[in-house]
């Protein structure tokens, strides 16, 4: 029944998380198509501007050059001297039949510059179009403005960007004016390819995004996924530890009410293992108490000096008689000349390591042994519980501190264990800010390496620990 809730558990579960994986995928997309879309419009007007500002310094540049040069011929106002024509070849008076495939085909003093794409303009002190040269586009319009930069259109669509200088005689008396422009043509299709590539290459970038974005979210959520997981696997579990002796209780109440009469014998049966699946019960719920104190942050609890030297020797006087039932010798090594003190909570310090012994005695066969171990380093109190046990498998290692894990089922549930044992061992030790390992070999033993330190300063100045009430006093045990 447990697993088949955690069956139902585990596919609403994925459909929850997939369906939270796709929305998160999509909203990513989302933005990000749209912050794309801002910088691609950006970099089109980036772009554009930066061709425009080089196209207008190459048309002034031109445009000047011309100027100053023909300025210095002009003598009299509205009228061209012959020595212009040396400069513009292709010249053409407006009166003249002009034909532009003879500006195409005449070098002129712009053919350095592209010569296809440049055209001048000569007007009078009137405003009046008299003269032509270069690639002139016959479908633009000839009324002269004065407006420094224009930009104007013929009757194809073509556009084209010019500039207008006035123009002076020798003797600085206005001669007119002249107008140099060029073809937008090039400059168009390089814009529109611009507009292309960023057009058709958003939604591939795009899409590539949103792959991406899948397998992100995936991996972001990979941490809930499983802590979700765990969460559901420790309630089915829960419910399995408590279903077993209440179902034993209601087993043994329906029996005593289905009895006409009880004898004293039989009631105080009843009695016996209703109060062992109460045991049980009460137990396990201390445990999962205990447990959720040692998650719970900020906790405060109550510190003083213990002496790890008395803790393991009374334990060891404690469970002598168990490990004498179990046929296994029970032992502690203490090698250290003095006593040694940690800062820490004695009633969790009894517990870590006396689910550590009470486990090692479990899983050590009739003949074998389980020492205690108690050194010291620099910083830590080091205490080992070694057993010549059935050993714990490699790949089972890394997840004996899971609650309600058991490496050897049945063997734990013959034992009264509930899996939360080393649980419990895991937070006492990480509570405070100890650290344990696990060396094991099947068939040859476990052993439990756990270090704590003895400084109170580093206990005091670590912000995650919980903090410590220190009680002082005159004499320690």
């Amino acid at each position: 029944m447990g697993w088949d809730i955690v069956s139902i558990l585990l596919m609403n579960q994925n459909k929850l998380f997939q369906s939270t994986r796709l929305r998160l995928a999509l909203w990513y997309a989302f933005f990000m198509a749209v912050i794309l879309s801002v910088c691609g419009f950006g970099i089109y007007k980036a772009i554009s501007h930066a061709h425009w500002v080089t196209l207008d310094r190459e048309i002034e540049s031109v445009a000047g050059t011309l100027h100053d040069t023909i300025e210095l011929k002009l003598q009299q106002p509205g009228k061209l001297e012959p020595i212009v024509n040396e400069l513009l070849p292709n010249i053409c008076l407006v009166e003249k039949n002009c034909i532009s495939e003879t500006f195409n085909s005449q070098r002129h003093t712009l053919s350095a510059i592209h010569q296809g794409h440049y055209y001048v303009r000569l007007f009078d002190n009137s405003g009046r179009l008299f003269a032509i040269a270069g690639a002139y586009p016959t479908g633009i319009s000839s009324q002269f403005k004065k407006e420094l930069w224009q930009t104007l259109q013929d009757n194809q669509g073509k556009f084209y960007h010019q500039i207008s200088f006035t123009l002076h005689t020798q003797d600085n008396r206005d001669w007119g004016y002249i107008q140099v422009g060029r073809s937008l043509e090039d400059f168009s299709s390089y814009l529109d390819a611009v507009k292309l590539t960023l057009v058709l290459g958003s939604p591939i970038v795009i899409v590539l995004v949103g792959l991406a974005s899948w397998w992100t979210a995936g991996l972001a959520m990979r941490p809930i996924y499983k802590s979700y997981r765990q969460i559901q696997q420790f309630t089915a579990d829960v419910a399995h530890e408590l279903r077993t002796p209440l179902a034993a209780t209601q087993a043994n109440v329906e029996s005593a009410l289905l009895m006409s009469e009880l004898d004293e014998m039989e009631a105080r049966d009843i009695l016996q293992t209703i109060q062992r699946q109460n045991q049980r019960l009460t137990h396990l719920v201390a445990d999962l108490l205990l447990l959720a104190r040692l998650d719970r942050q900020p906790v405060t609890i109550q510190g003083e000096i213990c002496c790890l030297d008395d803790i393991i020797n009374d334990l060891i006087e404690e469970f002598a008689a168990l490990a004498i039932a179990a046929n296994i010798t029970l032992t502690s090594k203490l090698n250290l000349p003095t006593p040694l003190n940690i800062l820490g909570n004695q009633d969790q310090l009894y517990r870590l390591f006396s689910n550590l012994i009470i486990n090692a005695i479990q899983y050590t066969t009739a003949g074998g042994k389980v020492t205690v171990y108690l050194d010291r380093s620099d910083y830590h109190a080091i205490v080992q519980v070694e057993d010549t046990g059935i050993g714990i498998p490699q790949n089972e290692l890394p997840r004996i501190f899971d609650r309600f894990y058991r490496v050897n089922s049945d063997r734990s549930r013959s034992s009264g264990g509930s899996g939360l044992g080393l649980a419990i061992v895991n937070a006492i030790v990480q509570t405070h800010l100890g650290s344990i390992n696990v060396q094991s070999e099947m068939g040859k033993g476990t052993t439990f390496i756990i270090k704590l330190p003895f400084n109170n300063r580093s206990l005091n100045t670590v912000g995650s620990f919980y903090p410590f009430k220190m009680i002082f006093s005159s004499s320690t045990k």
